[in-house]
């Protein structure tokens, strides 16, 4: 074990309140965050700026990773930014019979510090990536294909939220049961009574797989990761091939943590898979793996929870996010909201709405009537005009993240009549980058040939408006899609009270999350750490939420040892 240089004491006067504020937070389902989301707010205290944040990007380009972990039996690498410009990195490639043997062996010392301390040394680790976030949000964009700003905060300080709400959900449940000892006697009437001490540990479960995926490397990522760790499980990183580089940083910062808080740094490690050697399978299996944390295809996802059984397995995986338009106050700033909730990032979120239910007669709204086909027009009218100049365009849009968006998306085009094409956005800095609007397709929900199209998660920039006979159809339409096929997200506009609690039913009943009504800067694509909760765990789509109490109270067991007083 390591000699510690940051001691519990000096963790806790760093940390303890941050930590208070987290368990306060997760309570109230206030707003809050202990990492600033502006760029210029970096810079003092020891923190990246700008500048310093894409010269520390620069400088790992082109240059070998290195770790120091057990096992390295070679070097590989290959990830391309979807900007353009290869990375260039090789990063340690391990072999697992030694490398997971070595993660066991600072198991005890990480059990026996208690819930207390993991958590403080877990809020180091995310402190010191707080200070790097302009370095993490370069990784995070020429990884995932993000625009920097959206790279920078949902990579950055988002990420950060997720795995501090893990982090105080985790502790929070360690420490239901009473730490240390505790006197038991019972009464035996005029006898002696029986009298014991007992202690109560809570112990992981062995090695974490965190699997990683393209999209949001850090935000999908740091939930399973912190929960795990901070739950006593060592964790092994597996990010996705194109996507290596943000969660290299992330285990290198942990590792470097682990050593200076007098722990095992292979605690945390890296496991990067040669090209086309899909070891995520390999892995799930062994007999170590007793936790697995995935997002990406439902396919793989089901794949990992028929066959990893000797392991905990959450997964988010696809689903069908679906829109409700019954009726509007306020006409202009719905169709601001979905304009914008279909553009952000090209639509590769799993939570960015794909089916809009519209009644075919129309709706009501706050500028008087308008028709399925006029509602539809708008629509499309309000992405062209948000993603008129190239400018905003680029930096709504970010860039397509691997060739099966854009063969998506150009297949998209022949399931129905085009309400809005998507069009080629060049971006001037990044000339290779492949940058495309979105596409609304219009489709009749009468009719079955139009069925296998809306109801198939189509991922990317691609919305179908179906028409629906009534509301009523559009509720039972979107009952039977969150049962089927899941939704991360529901959304609905209505001014009825009646179809308000009529949506409100079908979601409770189905466990899908639903928004009422946005208008505003609150999109049905966005929530917040500590209070929104990502998924119900509920449907189809994922069998966890991110965060809540079922989510970290599975990685560890409470261990009982039952002394004669």
């Amino acid at each position: 074990m390591a000699t510690a240089q940051l001691t519990t004491d000096r963790l806790a006067e760093k940390h303890r309140s941050t930590l208070d504020q987290a368990l306060d937070t997760i309570r109230s389902r206030a707003y809050w965050s202990p990492y600033p989301e502006h760029p210029k707010a970096y810079g003092a205290d020891g923190s990246l700026d700008a500048a310093a944040g894409l010269a520390a990007h620069q400088s790992r380009l082109n240059t070998r990773f290195d770790l120091d972990q057990p096992g390295t039996d070679g070097w590989t690498g290959g990830e391309t930014s979807p900007y353009g410009p290869s990375l260039g990195i090789e990063y340690p490639h391990a072999d697992l019979d030694v490398l997971l043997p070595a993660m066991r062996a600072g198991t005890g010392a990480w059990r026996d510090a208690g819930a207390e301390t993991r958590a403080l040394v877990c809020l180091e680790i995310l402190a010191r990536i707080s200070a790097r976030t302009h370095e993490f949000a370069h990784a995070v964009m020429h990884t995932s294909g993000q625009a920097f700003m959206m790279a920078f905060q949902a990579g950055g300080p988002h990420a950060q939220d997720r795995g501090l709400e893990a982090v105080a959900y985790a502790y929070a449940e360690q420490t239901r049961t009473p730490a240390g000892r505790a006197g038991w006697s019972k009464p035996q009437g005029k006898r002696d009574p029986l009298e014991l001490i007992k202690e109560f540990t809570p112990v992981g479960r062995g090695i974490a797989l965190v699997i990683g995926c393209n999209t949001f490397p850090t935000w999908n990522g740091y939930p399973g990761l912190f929960a795990s760790l901070a739950t006593g499980n060592p964790v092994l990183v597996k990010p996705h091939p194109r996507a290596v580089l943000p969660l290299a940083l992330t285990v290198e910062v942990a590792r470097e943590v682990l050593a200076e808080s007098g722990f095992d740094p292979n605690l945390v490690a890296l496991a990067v898979e040669r090209p086309g050697e899909g070891i995520a399978k390999t892995l799930a299996v062994r007999p170590e793996i007793r936790i697995i944390d995935y997002t990406g295809s439902t396919a793989f996802g089901d794949w990992l929870e028929a066959n990893a059984r000797q392991a905990q397995v959450y997964t988010e995986k696809a689903g069908v996010n679906t829109v409700v338009v019954d009726s509007t106050d306020d006409y202009k700033g719905m169709l601001a909201n979905l304009a914008f909730s279909l553009s952000l990032y090209s639509g590769q979120m799993c939570t960015t709405p794909q089916n809009l239910l519209i009644p075919r007669d129309g709706i009501a709204t706050d500028q008087g009537p308008r028709t399925y086909d006029e509602v539809v027009a708008d629509l499309a009218a309000a992405v062209g005009g948000l993603l008129g100049d190239d400018a905003r365009a680029n930096g709504l849009l970010g860039a397509l993240v691997n060739p099966d968006v854009k063969a998506r998306l150009e297949a998209a085009a022949g399931l129905g009549e085009v309400a809005l094409a998507s069009r080629e956005v060049v971006n001037p800095e990044y000339p290779d980058a492949v940058v495309r609007t979105p596409v609304i397709v219009k489709l009749d929900g009468s009719k079955p040939d139009a069925e296998a199209a809306y109801f198939s998660e189509c991922f990317g920039p691609v919305s179908f408006a179906v028409s629906v006979d009534s509301t009523a159809d559009a509720l039972e339409l979107l009952r039977r899609t969150v049962r089927e096929k899941g939704a991360m997200t529901v959304g609905a506009y209505t001014t009825s009270a009646d179809t308000e609690r009529a949506v409100e039913e079908v979601c409770l009943e189905e466990s899908a999350q639903l928004s009422l009504n946005l208008t505003g800067g609150v999109y049905v694509n966005q929530t917040a750490a500590f209070s929104d909760f990502h998924g119900s765990g509920g449907n189809p789509a994922a069998n966890a939420a991110l965060c809540d109490g079922a989510f970290v109270s599975n990685r560890f067991r409470v261990v009982e040892v039952r002394r004669q007083a």
